[in-house]
């Protein structure tokens, strides 16, 4: 009797352990077309997820602000294009005239009445203007290797070469009448260094000191011979 019970009990013991076995093989299998379904769909989540980060890639990476920056160069085009065509065209400011050629600021009420002094203290003519932002002013500041937008100091454009800042000033002066030639002869004996510190710190706040005028000085009816544009 015993061993009857104790091999009963052994073989609904197999019995449940096969049963196991058997939900187990079902149960990975059915995981397992779960985990390949889901698998099959990650490509279409990873597409949705690229197509999101298109979508929020910055202006200046997808391109936008490549052509807005090329229509701003193609804007400021003209504007260049009056010193370009002097250039390519190779006018020569001094092949007929070689007097000497002040460029001043146009718009700078201080620089004007330095042009206005020069006038009246040049009764012969001896110096040609010309306004930095004028079309020949552009031409010759890149004659003299400079930027065709720059403002900053006022130009003595020579035949042979040019003058900026205090030395440019110095050297108007020996042009012009008496006792202005042997003032500016002394003024240069003083170190370059010394005396272009003085002119940054009026040259920088020069708009301040007078002002500026709503229009840029390209001539004078007067001295229409004087003007180069």
């Amino acid at each position: 009797m015993m061993s009857r019970a104790v091999w009963g009990s052994a073989r609904q013991l197999g019995n449940l352990r096969a049963s196991c076995q058997l939900s187990g093989a079902l149960a990975r299998a059915r995981c397992g077309e779960r985990c390949i379904a889901s698998a099959s769909h990650a490509p279409v989540r990873s597409d949705r997820c690229a197509a999101a980060r298109v979508r929020s890639t910055p202006a200046h990476i997808s391109g936008v602000s490549t052509r807005r920056h090329r229509s701003t160069v193609t804007a400021s085009q003209p504007a260049a294009s009056a010193t370009s065509s002097a250039t390519e065209a190779g006018v020569d400011y001094f092949a007929d005239d070689k007097r000497p050629v002040i460029l001043f600021d146009g718009v700078c009420n201080m620089c004007n009445a330095g042009v206005n002094f020069v006038l009246d203290w040049d009764p012969e003519g001896k110096v040609r203007m010309a306004a930095l932002q004028s079309e020949a002013g552009r031409a010759l500041l890149q004659r003299s290797g400079r930027s065709a937008d720059d403002i900053s100091s006022i130009v003595l454009v020579e035949a042979g070469g040019h003058h900026i800042k205090s030395d440019a000033v110095l050297r108007i002066g020996q042009l012009l009448q008496l006792p202005l030639p042997v003032l500016s002869t002394l003024g240069l004996l003083f170190p370059v260094e010394a005396r272009d510190f003085a002119y940054d710190q009026i040259a920088t706040n020069r708009y301040n000191i007078l002002g500026q005028r709503d229009e840029c000085r390209l001539g004078d009816t007067k001295y229409n011979d004087r003007f180069l544009q």
